[in-house]
């Protein structure tokens, strides 16, 4: 009888199973994050909590902190009712994350196929593709933020970098298509977001890469001697198989969109906290913030799951 525990019996001895072992190198691995969430980050998240219903004051002994009006939620109505601005900016937040997303997936989906292929300079192209990611990791980043760069343009070349100058994406899909009007919004948008979209796919690349090279080519061996066509071929074993990345994808994407550096609404937080000095208010801002990325995550999450295939062999 096979023996499920951790634990199994040799010789008269109690010895790890494979369970167990493999239970152990898991909790290994898990160990270094989860050191760091109860030793670091569970402390600052409950303080964080306390300064959403607190008010703070700083004493010559330090700072003190008493209870909010209104239950505690003062700050939670005025960031909802009384804020002129932060109401508007969560709306931005959220229809700015629902163009992004898609056009993130579609794009790094379509790179990684593209990527998958067998032809000459495949690495050179890889390694082209993902630079983005690290060049905007840190001066560039800056640099792009600041406006050190745009300073350094004349009026002239600023409206020569003006993408709708040089093509009117609405104009001629308006002019030789019959799409409505969200269609063509959402495709001139994509049009001249595409730097964003190519800063924003680097690592979606890699992960879509990764699924597609560990399908297995019997697969579609299999499927060929059986007469399928390549179209057949992605729909019916590529994009199955790959699933799952996909609801990795997007999770990732969504959390990335929301925590952006130029997102506005982190940009008010941050001067609401650390210029403004209103950790009160800040924080209330901020867990308002989470619970509606949440929400998304959740509702995204569980529409994405029933449509997520996974090949269990055992």
């Amino acid at each position: 009888m096979k023996n499920k525990g951790y634990f199994k019996r040799v010789h008269g001895k109690w010895r790890l199973s494979l369970l167990g072992r493999e239970a152990i190198a898991g909790l290994a691995f898990a160990l270094p994050f989860l050191i760091g969430f109860f030793g670091l980050f569970l402390p600052m998240i409950v303080k964080s909590i306390s300064y959403s219903f607190s008010n703070m004051t700083v004493e010559s002994s330090g700072y003190v902190l008493t209870k909010a009006a209104k239950n505690g939620f003062e700050h939670y109505i005025r960031a909802l009712t009384i804020d002129p601005d932060f109401n508007r900016m969560l709306l931005d937040a959220v229809i700015d994350m629902f163009t992004k997303v898609p056009l993130v997936l579609i794009f790094s989906f379509f790179m990684a196929n593209l990527l998958n292929q067998k032809f000459h300079g495949r690495a050179v192209a890889r390694s082209i593709l993902f630079l983005p990611v690290i060049l905007t990791s840190g001066v560039v980043l800056g640099l792009e933020s600041s406006d050190l760069l745009v300073s350094t343009l004349s009026p002239a070349e600023m409206s020569g970098t003006d993408f709708s100058t040089i093509m009117n994406v609405s104009g001629f899909l308006l002019k030789y298509t019959d799409l409505p009007d969200s269609a063509i919004n959402f495709l001139a948008n994509a049009v001249n977001g595409i730097y964003s979209i190519i800063i924003a796919s680097g690592v979606q690349i890699l992960i879509f890469l990764a699924g597609l090279q560990s399908i297995s080519p019997s697969l579609y061996e299999a499927s060929s001697m059986e007469g399928a066509t390549a179209w057949e071929n992605f729909w019916k074993i590529t994009f199955p198989m790959i699933s799952p990345l996909i609801l990795v994808n997007s999770v990732y994407t969504i959390i990335d969109s929301f925590t952006s550096e130029t997102n506005e609404i982190m940009k008010d937080i941050k001067d609401t906290i650390f210029g403004e000095v209103k950790y009160g208010l800040g924080s209330a801002m901020a867990w308002i913030y989470f619970i509606c990325i949440g929400v998304i995550l959740l509702i995204v999450g569980s529409i994405i799951s029933r449509h997520v295939f996974y090949n269990d062999e055992r």
